[in-house]
């Protein structure tokens, strides 16, 4: 009897043990740090969105997961934010889809230019079986996409009125690092002239360039209404974001925190979409109420006119996206 109770007391000293044990391991354990770096503003889209996974992503896992949200090319620019994502000194990015060219051809697909009506025409396309593979088409370089979040539709804007497609013609246009969207510019006769996004606003107020393409929200959030006299309503192209992770990292990971996470952006993913379209009707009424900058909103004609000057690009990159992308973007627009 004696041994018997001396074993349950040791085997209850045990216990207890391996339980403070496990509590100091837990308390001591440092958490997950996961720096997001981005080159808009916080009170765009995309910042709004990545403050958002912060709070839900620290809500969630409490002294587990901490977020760093590095807004305005604070941390790293366009130039350099792939790099640092792929080194693994920044864990999740949300670059424009236009930057991933050079990792996938299939995701210039974004920038043809008149390719989706509206926003909801992307959400569909987004949502459906084509729109996801290519989350996964860059596994093999590093990169894993876990969602795509919205901004709008592209604008174009200038000191001289853009009507109709001959207008661009000489005029310096800063594009993205996209060689759709400098096919897109050279089609009109326009000279396109990649830069960073932190670089515009100087180069617009000194003339290096003479206009650039943007959507309502970043326009406003740069300040490129001040230094532009007009804004045409176009339409034409897309500002959406890939939120992406250093794959190694995101393989690494404990599973029930890469599930959460994923919840997390489910979550937010579906708040930013919903925000992207009222930011930017927000952000348009800012600009006309600055009185900087006179837009002008094109007839249905003049907007064809565009649509046509542009078309040929789509042929040009017919071949390194895939027609079958193509044709189930097309399809998105259909309700």
């Amino acid at each position: 009897m004696l041994i018997s109770k001396f074993i349950k007391n040791l085997l209850a000293i045990s216990v207890l043990a391996t339980t403070a044990l496990t509590q100091v391991q837990a308390q001591t354990t440092a958490p997950i740090t996961i720096k997001f770096s981005h080159v808009v503003a916080d009170d765009t889209p995309k910042g709004r969105g990545a403050l958002l996974f912060k709070k839900y992503a620290e809500e969630k896992f409490p002294g587990r997961v901490v977020v760093e949200v590095y807004p305005n090319s604070s941390l790293y620019g366009d130039g350099k934010e792939m790099e640092a994502l792929l080194t693994g000194n920044v864990q999740m990015l949300a670059p424009s889809l236009a930057k991933f060219d050079k990792y996938t051809p299939k995701i210039q697909l974004f920038d043809l230019p008149f390719l989706f009506d509206d926003l909801h025409a992307v959400e569909r396309f987004t949502k459906s079986n084509a729109g996801k593979s290519l989350l996964n088409s860059m596994a093999d370089k590093g990169i894993t996409g876990l969602a795509y979040w919205n901004n709008d539709l592209k604008q174009l804007t200038a000191n001289k009125p853009l009507v109709l497609p001959t207008d661009a013609r000489g005029q310096k246009f800063r594009v993205q690092n996209s060689e759709v969207l400098d096919a897109q510019f050279k089609q009109l006769l326009a000279i396109p002239r990649k830069m960073s996004f932190a670089e515009v606003y100087q180069a617009l107020q000194t003339g290096t360039v003479n206009g650039t393409e943007n959507t309502y929200s970043n326009i406003y959030s740069q300040k490129m209404h001040e230094v532009q006299k007009y804004l045409t309503e176009s339409n034409h192209g897309l500002i959406a974001y890939m939120v992406i992770v250093n794959t190694d990292f995101w393989n690494k990971l404990p599973k029930d925190i890469q599930t959460g996470l994923t919840e997390v952006l489910d979550k937010v993913t579906t708040e930013v979409n919903k925000l992207a379209l009222e930011d930017n009707l927000r952000d348009k009424q800012r600009i006309l109420d600055a009185k900087t900058t006179e837009i002008i909103e094109l007839t249905k004609d003049q907007r064809d006119q565009w649509k046509k000057a542009m078309s040929p690009v789509w042929k040009k990159f017919e071949n390194q996206i895939g027609k079958d992308l193509i044709d189930a973007a097309i399809q998105s627009n259909q309700n």
